[in-house]
């Protein structure tokens, strides 16, 4: 199964240097200089490692076929992907493994499906459809995805009123929610 570690997202010189926006938590094992990586979509590589580096806090790579900033730029929103098996963390999954799973409530109750996991600046999310065809962002957090069940086939939700489009009309609104005092 293919796992994205990185995704492109600009030109940073004139030389040919990308930064990258990491999936992964081990970049130093996954992008090593010489590393050829496969890309989606497929016809963008492979790409060689040539050099990498932190830079503010923001990984920097050369790739052997980037000559420029035009080939660069040519590659913004490109993925870095490489062949993975199942995550043996206890508590890390990868987008494959999410997929498709059953989404229920804590008393058993159906209310969609995980289509896939997105990574969001504060945290993950999943982004599932529910029975009604509604499509919801749940922050992937403990407290309200307390179990991930890939061999059940199932992650079961303790979600706020409101967090569901179907279970919208309980939203509570309050002057602390809207930050007024």
């Amino acid at each position: 199964m293919q796992l994205v570690v990185a995704r492109i997202s600009k030109a940073h010189s004139l030389r040919g240097e990308v930064a990258l926006d990491l999936r992964t938590d081990d970049p130093e094992s996954r992008l090593p200089v010489g590393a050829v990586l496969a890309t989606d979509p497929p016809e963008a590589g492979p790409l060689t490692v040539l050099s990498r580096r932190l830079h503010q806090g923001r990984w920097l790579v050369k790739f052997a076929e980037v000559a420029d900033r035009t080939a660069a730029e040519a590659l913004r929103g490109v993925e870095l992907v490489v062949e993975a098996d199942a995550s043996d963390e206890e508590d890390a999954w990868y987008p494959h493994e999410l997929q498709g799973l059953r989404v229920e409530l804590l008393d058993g109750t159906v209310v969609g499906e995980v289509v896939t996991l997105e990574h969001l600046p504060a945290h993950d999310a999943l982004l599932i459809e529910e029975t009604g065809g509604a499509r919801t962002l749940i922050p992937f957090v403990t407290a309200i995805v307390p179990v991930v069940d890939v061999a059940g086939g199932r992650v079961v939700l303790d979600p706020p009123g409101g967090l569901l489009a179907s279970d919208a009309a309980n939203l509570v609104i309050t002057d602390e929610t809207r930050g007024e005092d």
